[in-house]
């Protein structure tokens, strides 16, 4: 009797464990502050700015109330981080819709991540962005924008899209329009891949052409105003990057306000509700700053 029980103790045991562990696996992780707001939001509609073989690219786009494509309102293009290889529009939802509610036409861009079996590379990702804004121009009586008041933003590789878009002339699709700029009226950088040197990030994975695409390296007279949102104990890319690219820029005589949270890590604006309100408001400040205005001042 006792060799039948201890047998089916055996049995038992290592179900019940696995089950356990099949319960804890399937746990959720809780969404951060930003990631609760997305997942209940929805773009107006989406545009499909760019095909790539059998690929179409899209823009989700959200319109303000009333909005008609006779308008010529200012646009604020946001491009999702993930390291090149990973995350999607959704995740940067929330900047597009405050922008909506502000009077903008705001755009969460989708684009080629880097894989391997598509043989698609952080180049590609900077080409597409660049697409984008030459697309947003050609077609702006169309989407009722101002092709002359367009800021583009992202954060972490999502910053290296946006900052690539203003900087790397010559990394372009094949055949497209390259007589329209694809540079925009203003950067807006959250914690951005901004030096891709062994100082920096993806290094190893860009090899020998890392330096052309690191915007730190790249920074020339006219580059538009830029603002960049970064922490100073970022340990993915590293705060002296920022601080780096600010210098350059002030050297070439550009625009370039540096804003450091002290102490915050990569992405922190996106983990804290009081910290994600707080760079709105000094987004919304840095747009209504420049010439023309980005975003109307506040009524009083």
């Amino acid at each position: 009797m006792f060799s039948a029980m201890f047998v089916r103790f055996l049995f038992i045991v290592p179900i019940a464990m696995t089950t356990a562990s099949i319960c804890v696996a399937k746990e959720p992780k809780p969404l951060d502050p930003v990631a609760q707001i997305a997942v209940n939001l929805e773009p107006t509609r989406k545009v499909v700015y760019k095909t790539v073989g059998d690929r179409a690219l899209e823009m989700h786009v959200f319109e303000p109330e009333g909005h008609k494509a006779s308008d010529k309102r200012a646009c604020f293009l946001v491009i999702h981080g993930g390291g090149w290889s990973s995350g999607e529009p959704r995740r940067m939802y929330p900047f597009a819709d405050h922008y909506r509610k502000l009077g903008l036409v705001g755009i969460s861009l989708q684009y080629r991540l880097e894989k391997k079996s598509q043989k698609t590379t952080p180049f590609e990702c900077v080409k597409d962005g660049r697409s984008a804004v030459r697309y947003l121009k050609t077609h702006a009586s169309e989407l009722g924008i101002d092709p002359d008041r367009i800021a583009v933003s992202g954060g972490s590789a999502g910053g290296h899209v946006a900052a690539a878009i203003a900087l790397f002339d010559g990394i372009d699709e094949a055949g497209e329009d390259t007589s329209v700029s694809s540079v925009p009226a203003a950067l807006v950088l959250l914690y951005p891949v901004i030096d891709t040197s062994s100082e920096g990030y993806g290094n190893a994975r860009l090899g020998e052409r890392w330096k052309e695409i690191s915007p730190a390296h790249h920074v020339r007279p006219g580059v538009p105003p830029t603002l960049i949102l970064h922490g100073t104990a970022d340990p993915t890319t590293p705060y002296k990057g920022a601080v780096l690219f600010d210098q350059e820029m002030k050297k070439a005589g550009n625009r370039c306000e540096l804003i450091a949270h002290e102490g915050g890590h990569h992405g922190y604006l996106m983990f804290d509700a009081t910290l994600y309100a707080q760079a709105l408001e000094q987004i919304d400040t840095f747009l209504r700053s420049l010439t023309p205005p980005l975003l109307d001042p506040v009524k009083k």
